[in-house]
């Protein structure tokens, strides 16, 4: 039976023997939600690759938890790096698709403002959403047993977008690889992805609203290095599109 999962920052320079102390959102989960009691085993997630196992000595209050580590591992990242640029989808749909993206294994998501998104992300709108995005990923990732969760960062316009995939594209290579690819999922697109080249050291998977892409927009992309590609015959929801297409890029590369 896999142990519960909770997050605890900072574990990779943990050991075996250490005492380690759970409180806040996660301890009350822990606590009281869970109902967790001395005895039991759980994992910490740091969400940068660390994964304790913890056995615990010790609850108190609603969300005081303590434990003594008995092993940490540590996985390296996955290669390639894979960054989801993900339009915004409607409110009910927001959260769903990070969700999918980092249980399939996004590294990072960044929130895409594009043309054609019905939901808007402006002034003080933008800490809140970010902040959604971040629990999703958070709940996702403890869902999945990822000892990492990707980073939230945006919202981008489609110029900011576009200059930062120049930026990464036509960067040094590293160990024969390209320094980035950026791919965009759309429907018109001739090639797919078991044909496109997925030798790069970081993959963009540009994922569009439910409106589409529109052709300015496409072009601007394009413009930047990146490269139009369909997933298969289908046509699929903003929200589970990443989810499939990171499904596609771990069987064609070493990440699966």
């Amino acid at each position: 039976m896999s142990l519960p999962v909770f997050i605890h920052p900072g574990l990779g320079s943990s050991q075996a023997g250490q005492p380690v102390y759970l409180s806040g959102a996660e301890g009350r989960h822990a606590v009281t939600v869970k109902r967790i009691h001395p005895g039991e085993r759980i994992n910490l997630i740091d969400g940068t690759g660390a994964t304790a196992t913890v056995t615990v000595t010790k609850t108190s209050g609603k969300d005081q938890l303590t434990g003594t580590i008995e092993s940490v591992e540590i996985l390296p990242a996955p290669s390639p790096r894979v960054v989801v640029v993900q339009a915004i989808p409607k409110a009910e749909r927001s959260e769903l698709a990070i969700d999918l993206a980092t249980q399939a294994g996004a590294d990072e998501i960044i929130a895409w403002q594009a043309d054609r998104c019905v939901a808007k992300w402006d002034g003080k709108k933008i800490p809140k959403a970010v902040a959604k995005w971040e629990a999703a990923a958070q709940s996702a990732a403890k869902q999945a047993r990822r000892s990492r969760i990707p980073a939230i960062r945006g919202p981008l316009t489609t110029k900011q977008l576009a200059q930062e995939l120049t930026g990464a594209i036509s960067g040094p290579e590293s160990n024969g690889r390209a320094p980035a690819a950026a791919l965009v999922l759309h429907e018109d697109a001739t090639e797919s992805m078991r044909e496109v080249s997925l030798d790069a050291e970081t993959i963009y998977l540009i994922v569009g609203p439910e409106g589409g892409i529109g052709e300015d927009e496409l072009a601007t992309l394009r413009g930047a290095g990146s490269q139009a590609i369909k997933l298969g015959p289908e046509v699929l929801r903003t929200a589970s599109a990443a989810m499939v297409a990171l499904a596609a890029i771990g069987v064609r590369t070493s990440r699966w």
